[in-house]
C-alpha cells in the first residue's frame, strides 16, 4: 500500500489517533509513551505529522513552524517510527511533509531544522541535510554552539546541557526524541554511531541536532 502523510493541528488529534500513536512506540527497543504522556506533549506543540501505511499508523512526529530569535525554524518534538522494512520511507515522508509546510510558511527563506536525537537512527531525520550539526569531522563553530544552546532553551528538557557536545544528560525520565531505529545497523557510519556512545534515551539523554534547509532546496518541494 502507498504511504499517506497528513500534518494537522495537535488540537485536532482524536482519542483513537492518540491510542494509535502509543502503539507505534510498542516495538522492541522503542520508547513506549502512555496516552497521558503523549497528550501532554501534544499540548506543547502546534502540529503533528501522521504517516500511514494503509490504515495502520506507521510514524508520527509533533512539530512547530516558528521563528527562533527571528530565524525561521521547523522544530520536531516527540516522534516514533515503527520498526518495519518501510521505516526509512516513513521518516523521509514525515520530514518531507514538514519541509513542504516550511516553504509555505517561510517563502524565499532558509529554514533551521532542529530536533533531539537519542541514537544513530534518529540521524535519518536529517538525511536530506548533509551538513547537520553535530557531525563527524566537523569542528563546531561558536555560532553552532550558540544555536545548540538556543534550541536547548527552546525545548526546555529536564537535565543538564553540555554545549560543546550538544548533549543533554537526562534526569531519569525517557527523552522526548524522534525515535527511529536504523533499518540496517551495520550500514550506520561508525563515526556517527560513536557520537551516541553513552547516550541512553530511556534515561533522558539526547543530542540536540540541527541543520539548514536552504530556500533553493525548499522551493523544489512546491507542487
Amino acid at each position: 500500500m502507498a504511504i499517506d502523510v497528513e500534518t494537522k493541528d495537535c488540537s485536532a488529534v482524536t482519542e483513537q489517533e492518540l491510542e494509535e500513536m502509543t502503539l507505534v512506540g510498542g516495538d522492541e527497543g522503542a520508547i513506549v509513551h502512555t496516552v497521558e504522556a503523549l497528550a501532554e506533549e501534544l499540548s506543547k506543540w502546534v502540529l503533528v505529522t501522521l504517516v500511514r501505511d494503509g490504515n495502520r499508523l506507521h510514524a508520527f512526529s509533533t512539530c512547530t513552524l516558528e521563528r527562533v530569535g527571528g530565524t525561521p525554524a521547523v522544530l520536531m518534538g516527540v516522534g516514533a517510527v515503527r520498526r518495519t522494512s518501510k521505516r526509512n520511507s516513513a521518516i523521509k515522508a514525515m520530514v518531507g511533509d514538514q519541509m513542504r509546510r516550511a516553504v509555505l510558511a517561510f517563502p524565499d527563506e532558509d529554514v533551521l531544522v532542529g530536533a533531539r536525537v537519542g541514537g544513530s537512527g534518529g540521524v535519518e531525520a536529517f538525511a536530506t541535510f548533509p551538513n547537520f550539526v553535530p557531525r563527524p569531522g566537523h569542528s563546531a563553530s561558536g555560532e553552532d554552539r550558540a544555536w545548540g544552546a538556543r534550541l536547548f532553551k527552546r525545548f526546555s528538557p529536564e537535565g543538564e546541557y553540555a554545549k560543546r557536545e550538544f548533549r543533554i544528560s537526562g534526569s531519569g525520565s525517557p527523552a522526548v526524541i524522534v525515535d527511529h531505529e536504523p533499518l540496517d545497523p551495520s550500514k550506520v557510519d561508525a563515526d556517527v554511531a560513536a557520537m551516541f556512545e553513552g547516550v541512553d534515551s530511556s534515561k533522558g539523554d539526547a543530542i540536540i541536532m540541527f541543520s539548514w534547509a536552504m530556500a533553493e532546496y525548499l522551493e523544489k518541494l512546491l507542487p
